[in-house]
C-alpha cells in the first residue's frame, strides 16, 4: 500500500515514515502543504496522513483542494490541535478520521487499516481464494490455516491483485503501489516478486495469470 505522509516536523516525520515502511507500506513524505498538494494531484495513494500546521499551505487548505478535485482519498488528520472547532472544521472539509498528538503508533496503524479497508474492496473481515485466506485487519496470509511467510513487497503485490480481482494489473501500477519517491524498481523486480508469489501460492491452488501486454491478475472464479 502506498500512502502519503504530510508532516513538517522532521523528527516525527522520519520516525513515522520508518515505522510505516517497516509495517509494509510504501511512504511518500511531504514536508509542506504545497508539496503535499502537488503529490495529491499527480500521484495515486491508498491514504493520506495529514498534519494541519504546515508551511506554505496549511492542512485545511490541502484538504479543501483535494476534495474540490472530487478526490475521495481517505484522509486522517494527525495534529497537535485539540480544539473542538478544529476537529469539526477538519471533518466538515472531508477528513475521514482525526488523531491528536501525542498518539500511540499501534492506534495510528489500526486507524490506517480501517480507513483503507473502508475505501477499498477489502471491507470484509477476511478474503478467501481457494485454500488461501487474507486478513486485511492485520495483513496476514494463511494457507490451510498455516501462516504464509511473505516479504513486505510480496504482500503488497498480493494485496493489489486481490483488490483488483478479475482485472489485469500492470507492472507500472504495481511499481506505483509498492514504491515511495526514494525507491527505484524496474519491471524485472516485479517479475521476481510475482514468480516468488506463484511458488508460495501453489499449495493453495491459486494461479497468478499473465495477461499479455497488460500485466497480471487473479480470475474471479478462483474462490
Amino acid at each position: 500500500m502506498r500512502i502519503l505522509l504530510v508532516e513538517d516536523d522532521h523528527l516525527l516525520g522520519d520516525a513515522l515514515s520508518r515505522s510505516l515502511q517497516q509495517s509494509g507500506y510504501a511512504v511518500d513524505w511531504a514536508k509542506n502543504g504545497q508539496e503535499a498538494d502537488i503529490a495529491l494531484t499527480d500521484q495515486v495513494y491508498a491514504l493520506a496522513v495529514l498534519d494541519l500546521g504546515l508551511p506554505k499551505l496549511d492542512g485545511f487548505e490541502v484538504l479543501r483542494r483535494l476534495r474540490a478535485r472530487r478526490n475521495k482519498l481517505p484522509v486522517i488528520i494527525l495534529t497537535a490541535r485539540e480544539s473542538l472547532e478544529d476537529r469539526v472544521k477538519g471533518l466538515d472539509l472531508g477528513a475521514d478520521d482525526y488523531l491528536s498528538k501525542p498518539f500511540e503508533l499501534p492506534e495510528l496503524e489500526a486507524r490506517l487499516r480501517a480507513l483503507i479497508r473502508r475505501g477499498s474492496e477489502m471491507a470484509t473481515p477476511e478474503i478467501t481464494r481457494g485454500a488461501m485466506s487474507y486478513s486485511p485487519s492485520d495483513r496476514t496470509v494463511r494457507i490451510n490455516g498455516i501462516p504464509l511467510d511473505l516479504s513486505a513487497r510480496e504482500l503488497g503485490v498480493l494485496e493489489l491483485l486481490l483488490l483488483r480481482t478479475g482485472r489485469a494489473v500492470s507492472k507500472e501500477a504495481l511499481v506505483e503501489h509498492l514504491c515511495s519517491w526514494d525507491d527505484e524498481m524496474g519491471d524485472n523486480a516485479i517479475e521476481v516478486y510475482v514468480h516468488r508469489l506463484r511458488k508460495k501460492l501453489e499449495s493453495a491452488g491459486l494461479q497468478i495469470r499473465t495477461v499479455r501486454g497488460l500485466g497480471y491478475m487473479f480470475d474471479k472464479n478462483e474462490d
